[in-house]
């Protein structure tokens, strides 16, 4: 009898399982072929589905977004890389929501054996045993995995808020801050809460015009405009 394979999927705070592949801009490893880097590595259902192909047009023409960010796109999906290298010139001839002659320069993984797929859990039986989910993963310079986004197949990704949390995660790590709900790039930030009582006190009275307090435990930094 075939033994069965069975996979853990990484959490946030875990290193990033490694692996080798084909992709549509040849051969990577991952991770070291992305050192320094941070890496948003995504599945997708299948290739020439509608969904997926708004998705790549609009990742592909903010691929130069997130390269300002020191970011790098990985996609997957477990067709192969014939389907893909077809698909993608497709894509190119395409025009949707203002997006023409989309050139996708972005490495696309094939994954046909879902190896890469299962390290990451993105083949989830109970939706499909033959495609992947659409799954996000945000990974830092260490190869650390730091978010987790996973979406069904009838939901387009948000890919203003996927940017949105690269700055935010860069930024945190940066100035050893946290931000707050709906944050965005300029906005003011959260302090870390403070740790005794003598701190707290020390907070609620303090005269800094750059920091302010809603209580002892939710405390600002304003940002310069």
């Amino acid at each position: 009898m075939e033994e069965t394979k069975t996979y853990t999927m990484p959490l946030i705070g875990d290193k990033a399982p490694s692996f080798s592949a084909v992709t549509t801009q040849g051969p990577i490893n991952f991770p070291e072929d992305y050192k320094g880097k941070w890496v948003i590595l995504f599945s997708h259902p299948a290739d020439f589905t509608p969904v997926c192909t708004t998705e790549f047009m609009t990742f592909a023409t903010m691929a130069d977004e997130f390269k300002a960010l020191n970011t790098e796109l990985i996609g997957l999906s477990v067709d192969s890389l014939y389907s893909h290298i077809a698909w993608l010139r497709k894509i190119q001839d395409l025009e949707w929501n203002g997006m023409k002659g989309v050139e996708v320069k972005f490495p696309l993984i094939e994954d046909i054996k879902m190896e890469v797929a299962n390290k990451y859990g993105m083949i989830q039986p109970s939706s499909s045993t033959t495609q992947a989910v659409r799954a996000v993963f945000v990974i830092d310079p260490e190869a650390v995995i730091r978010t987790i986004l996973y979406y069904p197949a009838s939901t387009g990704r948000n890919f203003d808020e996927i940017k949105r949390i690269v700055v935010a995660l860069q930024k945190a790590d940066a100035e050893q801050i946290a931000t707050p709900a709906n944050w965005r790039s300029g906005q003011d930030v959260i302090i870390p809460t403070a740790g005794s009582c003598g701190v707290a006190k020390e907070r609620m009275e303090s005269q800094d015009e750059e920091k302010y307090c809603l209580d002892w435990f939710l405390c600002f930094r304003r940002e310069k405009k």
